[in-house]
């Protein structure tokens, strides 16, 4: 039997990508890049945004 599950849609604004690291151009003493992590604003995070649902309206 089919599974009764929506697809989850990938975020428009980070393609699926969603958390980046980003070099801040420093280097630590032993000689590594210093970054910072950058989270999607859109999907806070998780690549994925919430399918569009279908309301029906009842009882018309």
């Amino acid at each position: 039997m089919p599974e009764n599950t929506l697809p989850r849609t990938i975020c428009a604004h980070c393609d699926g990508f969603p958390t980046v690291a980003i070099t801040t151009g420093q280097t630590t003493p032993d000689g590594h890049r210093h970054t910072i992590t950058a989270h999607c604003p859109a999907c806070h995070g998780t690549g994925h945004i919430l399918p569009a649902r279908a309301y029906t309206r009842v009882g018309a």
